[in-house]
């Protein structure tokens, strides 16, 4: 048996940026217990198989996979998926904008596709859960430890750290400014402590301090037990921080936007749209899209069988 796959650097308008992710488009020959393996193989942040769907109405069912495990919900392999799924033509584009819909495991997530001359060009996802917040966080000074940074440089106040899921949970860190996200390192041994038994491993840091003037965030995520020691574009995180900046908000109805730049630290730069839709003081919807360019494709060697 060779399936195919496809790899696409997610995020990014161009070859060797964005966030890399395999994609087997038509994984129904493959073994549920040979999933993880192939995506410990190839050792991006996430690998994804796609399924026929459980309900015919939907596009086709998505299995998401880390090195170190399978998640209910990500970004970046949805946004990339959907752009894979189209440019091969396993989804039929209608027009300039397609609507399709992936179920995952935490639901169904709807994705509109654009296209510019029958090729698409963007993919924008709706998630299907919206922002909750989740338990309280450690406190900032351990935080600031666990990141090897000091505390004067998170933000405090009304920016405290929060915990923060639209199906996918991460616990978010504002710091003052791009030279504190900059600095952020990882202390392996008090991240363990710290997040291990918390109601999520992954951290984000960010501060509005960007530096492209097209862009209003910068951002790092940070997810070592789960086998991703730094994620250069992370759209699961990126809707979750959709949720903690709209609340903040004084704008009371509308739809709110912000360019979160990612991976720049990493020699990845990546692009993340996002839109939050508030009426009356409320989330309604919540949104992330951005590019995406197919880098190679190929077929896996597994024998008959699964072995």
């Amino acid at each position: 048996m060779h399936p195919r796959y496809l790899t696409t650097d997610v995020f990014t308008d161009h070859l060797f940026g964005g966030n890399q992710l395999a994609v087997f488009p038509d994984a129904s020959g493959i073994a549920p217990e040979l999933m993880p393996r192939i995506a410990r193989e190839f050792n991006y942040s996430e690998t994804t198989f796609v399924l026929p769907p459980t309900d015919p109405k939907h596009t086709c069912r998505v299995r998401i996979f880390t090195p170190g495990g399978e998640l209910a919900f990500a970004g970046h392999p949805t946004i990339g998926t959907a752009h894979v799924l189209a440019t091969i033509g396993a989804v039929e584009l209608t027009g300039d904008e397609t609507r399709i819909v992936l179920e995952e495991g935490v639901g169904p997530v709807p994705v509109t596709i654009r296209a510019t001359d029958g090729k698409p060009t963007f993919a924008q996802l709706t998630v299907a859960k919206l922002p909750e917040v989740l338990a309280p966080p450690p406190s900032p000074d351990r935080l600031a430890a666990m990141l090897s940074l000091s505390p004067d440089d998170l933000v405090g106040n009304e920016m405290m750290p929060e915990a923060i899921s639209c199906g996918t949970p991460f616990l978010f860190v504002p710091l003052r400014d791009r030279r504190a996200v900059a600095c952020a390192r990882v202390r392996s041994d008090l991240f363990e402590q710290t997040m291990r038994g918390y109601v999520t491993n992954m951290v984000m840091v960010f501060a509005l301090d960007p530096e492209q003037p097209s862009s209003d965030v910068r951002a790092r995520m940070f997810a070592p037990l789960i086998g991703v020691p730094e994620d250069p574009a992370t759209g699961s995180a990126a809707v979750g921080l959709g949720g903690y900046l709209a609340v903040r908000d004084p704008r009371f109805d509308g739809t709110l936007r912000w360019v979160v730049e990612q991976g720049f630290e990493m020699g990845r730069p990546s692009i993340l749209e996002v839109e939050v839709d508030k009426k009356a003081g409320r989330i309604t919807a919540v949104r992330c899209g951005g590019r995406s360019v197919i880098v190679c494709e190929g077929r896996m060697q597994l024998a008959e069988g699964g072995e």
